[in-house]
């Protein structure tokens, strides 16, 4: 029955808005470069085009060995870097049993004290090889609002190190907006992105980043969920305004942006406060054409119920 509920709200909610359509998409071949091209209508049900270039080696070989993350795959890496470790050090008094069929660590020895030291030992060499295999594979730990520990993929530090690849947008988009108005900015990339087609999101809880695509996979695939779309804005708005705050806010099924712009008074828009700075709220998703401030009923009720987790850039 709520599903029912939220299928009808979002019925009405998307009736109600102006949709986002892309127009016009393209990319073609030059050389050591693609050349991108799109057109959109935005709030105003004007036509906005932008064309941009991109080189071949940023758009193939940045996060190119990014994958799903496996359970498996991560316990057969922590268990093959501590066996290199135990190979330098031994444990003293123990012995250290590897079973490669379920990748567990069993530990034997006379004394129970040692053997617990051991296991102590182990516990904390493991947390460490995790971390970095996390790190280099772009994932990280994260605490959802119910506090509920899972991983996902790095969004924050892919839409940092993406950045600078989308230089080549700048000078484009400020043909149509100018650099100081924060707002018409803000308003032009969220059109944009907006427009882009729209895949579903995979349960961060258990689809272990499937489906998520780093900003210039989802330039080249025209296609993304709203993890992806709100990690291409990010990166997209940190590489126009290098200096603004910009915090990433992550609810159930869904995920919205936030830029340190002041709300306009009277106008009832979004916000939320992140130790001592206030964030104004987007929807990147789309495909309703929400400009900066305005978010979906749903995403309303989830922030001021405090159901979201934020990361900050």
């Amino acid at each position: 029955m709520i599903y029912y509920k939220r299928l009808s709200y979002l019925l009405i909610f998307f009736c109600c808005s102006a949709i986002a359509e892309q127009a016009h998409f393209s990319k073609k071949e030059y050389d050591d470069s693609y050349q991108f091209s799109y057109q959109w209508q935005d709030t105003n049900k004007i036509t906005q085009s932008i064309t941009f270039s991109l080189p071949k080696n940023n758009l193939f070989d940045q996060f190119r060995n990014f994958k799903t993350y496996k359970v498996d795959l991560a316990k057969q890496f922590v268990n093959k870097r501590i066996r290199r470790r135990l190979r330098k050090k031994p444990l003293a008094n123990v012995q250290v049993h590897f079973n490669n069929l379920n990748n567990s660590i069993d530990i034997t020895g006379r004394n129970e004290l040692n053997i617990q030291q051991a296991y102590t030992t182990l516990s904390n060499m493991e947390v460490e090889i995790s971390a970095q295999y996390l790190k280099n594979n772009f994932y990280h730990r994260f605490v959802t609002h119910n506090q509920v520990n899972a991983i996902k993929p790095d969004h924050r530090r892919f839409a940092n190190l993406s950045s600078d690849s989308l230089k080549p947008l700048k000078p484009v988009i400020l043909e149509n907006v100018s650099i100081k108005n924060i707002r018409e900015v803000t308003d032009f990339t969220l059109g944009f992105i907006q427009s882009i087609p729209y895949s579903t999101l995979e349960s961060r809880m258990t689809s272990a980043g499937a489906g998520f695509n780093p900003p210039l996979k989802l330039l080249w695939e025209n296609q993304g969920d709203c993890d992806s779309k709100v990690t291409l804005t990010a990166a997209l708005l940190r590489s126009l305004m290098p200096r603004i705050n910009i915090a990433l806010i992550f609810i159930d099924n869904h995920a919205l942006i936030g830029v340190n712009i002041a709300a306009e008074i009277g106008n009832d828009e979004m916000t939320v406060e992140h130790e001592g700075i206030t964030y104004l709220l987007a929807e990147p998703t789309g495909p309703a054409l929400l400009a900066l401030g305005t978010i979906s009923e749903d995403s309303r009720h989830a922030i001021l119920q405090g159901q979201y987790s934020l990361e900050t850039m």
